[in-house]
């Protein structure tokens, strides 16, 4: 009887080792994906394709960019990437059919091209980015929208060559400035409303000249300011410092600064044209060369500002870190904003960075529920990721092109990561302490680095778009107010 029980104590032992080999072995739910099955069309969640989720369609389709990315996401049952008719078609199809099989045998019968009942389920990984559609649809707004080139644009817009799929952005992008310019137009300042007409008569310029790549751009940078930015409650500071930035890009192309470079004068003649600029744009009466170092380090608040600053980048998790790169990898407006590069040296007045980083900050403090001085702190620390991953890679394996040095960074090759930290850094600054005192503390910071380098043309033009990105950072970090999703 021992003998027996010992017998089967080995078998027992053995069947619980080959069990936990197998198991070990075998690919039982060990994959730890997490995913969420979506049932397209199905735009109430109740489970089912009926007449009531027609009312939820109208609502979506008169106000499309103010749902979220996964409900936007149901609409497109031809899985083209947009909301097109032939979705409207289909949804006509499965509302009114008495089940999937049935409304892919009444559109067959009727010579129709039709999903497969499977087709109308989707699974979304719950860790990846999501990708509204484009919106493809006639709408109204373009009878009293201020782009008078939609007007001219037809409706049936399907995804083909590089020109057609430019067009297809420009219209969804241009009717969803349309939508915000209806809701705002007639609470804008005397300021906003002269520079939203000037960037709108732009855009219809563009479309005359068939730019359409930039023309795409200009109206992704128009939504921007419509749908996050109010200058209502703001400081004159911040209401006038767009026009300092404007009048610098002047300069770095005027006539005086071709003979600085030229050795014809030296940098006198540029610090002056600047303290002129300085003193009739915002009120500030200073001699740059005269300024002191940038800190004081007998400040105790330097110390705790820093501190404060340090304290939200080493408390970003690290799912927000994905959640931000994620949207830089697959965003369609950012990656169509980061790809507007030009040669080294050729954006001289940094016209290709900001845009970017608009989009960029916007998404890191929605990350962050919110919080300016969190997202500031992870953007800080996410732009670190993608250049240290690529530098890591042996350059031998790397492309020789403006990948390496452009992965994932807003603005051309030379300018990524340096104007991003200019454009981060200072607009964190204008929070902590107020927008004029992070312009006078960039100011100084910029003057010791040109000092050091002796006042060299090379120098000065630097100077000059470091101050371009610091005003960026400033004023889109103060203005940034999330108005409508």
């Amino acid at each position: 009887m021992k003998g027996m029980l010992k017998y089967l104590a080995v078998f027992a032992v053995a069947a619980a080792v080959v069990s936990a080999a197998i198991y070990a072995y075998l690919p039982v739910n060990r994959v730890g994906i997490s995913s969420e099955l979506v049932m397209l069309g199905d735009l109430n969640n109740d489970g089912a394709w009926n007449s009531s989720d027609v009312a939820v369609l109208n609502a979506i389709t008169a106000d499309p960019f103010n749902h979220d990315a996964l409900t936007l996401q149901k609409l497109d049952l031809n899985k083209n990437h947009a909301l097109d008719y032939e979705d409207l078609v289909f949804f006509g199809q499965i509302y009114n059919a008495p089940n999937p099989y049935a409304a892919k045998e009444q559109a067959e019968n009727r010579g129709m091209y039709y999903p497969r009942p499977r087709e109308l389920f989707s699974y979304i990984p719950r860790d990846e980015y999501i990708q509204p559609p484009l919106f493809l649809l006639d709408h109204d707004i373009v009878k009293t929208s201020p782009l008078v080139f939609l007007k001219d644009m037809t409706a049936p817009r399907v995804a083909m060559d590089y020109r057609r799929m430019l067009l297809n952005e420009i219209y969804s992008e241009a009717i969803r400035f349309s939508l915000a310019w209806q809701r705002r137009k007639d609470t804008l300042s005397e300021i906003e409303t002269d520079y939203a007409k000037k960037k709108i008569a732009r855009c219809n310029r563009l479309y005359e000249q068939g730019d359409y790549y930039q023309l795409l751009l200009d109206l992704i940078a128009l939504v921007e300011d419509a749908e996050t930015l109010s200058l209502e409650t703001q400081p004159a500071f911040i209401k006038k410092i767009l026009f300092f930035r404007d009048h610098l890009r002047e300069l770095i192309v005027s006539p005086g600064f071709v003979a600085f470079e030229a050795g014809d004068t030296d940098h006198s003649g540029i610090f002056t044209a600047m303290e002129a600029m300085l003193k009739a744009d915002l009120g500030m009466d200073m001699k740059l060369m005269d300024l002191a170092p940038p800190r004081d380090f007998s400040d105790p608040k330097n110390y705790t500002d820093r501190a404060q600053w340090q304290a939200y980048k080493s408390k970003t998790k690290k799912q927000d870190f994905r959640r931000l790169v994620q949207y830089a990898q697959h965003d369609r407006r950012y990656l169509r904003a980061v790809s507007n590069t030009s040669p080294r040296m050729q954006d001289v007045q940094l016209r290709n960075h900001n845009l970017p980083m608009i989009l960029l900050f916007r998404k890191a403090r929605a990350i962050c529920g919110g919080n300016k001085k969190a997202a500031l702190g992870l953007v800080d620390e996410a732009v670190r990721i993608p250049l240290g991953w690529v530098k890591s890679i042996p350059k031998e394996l790397l492309p020789s092109s403006v990948a390496f040095e452009n992965f994932l960074l807003p603005g051309n090759m030379e300018d990524g990561l340096d104007k991003t930290r200019h454009w981060n850094v200072f607009g964190g600054v204008a929070l902590y302490k107020s927008p004029r005192e992070s312009l006078e503390l960039a100011l100084r910071r910029e003057i010791m680095d040109l000092k050091q380098d002796g006042h060299s043309p090379a120098a000065m033009r630097e100077f000059i778009r470091d101050t371009i990105a610091n005003i960026h950072g400033i004023y889109y970090v103060v203005a940034m107010e999330e108005l409508r999703r």
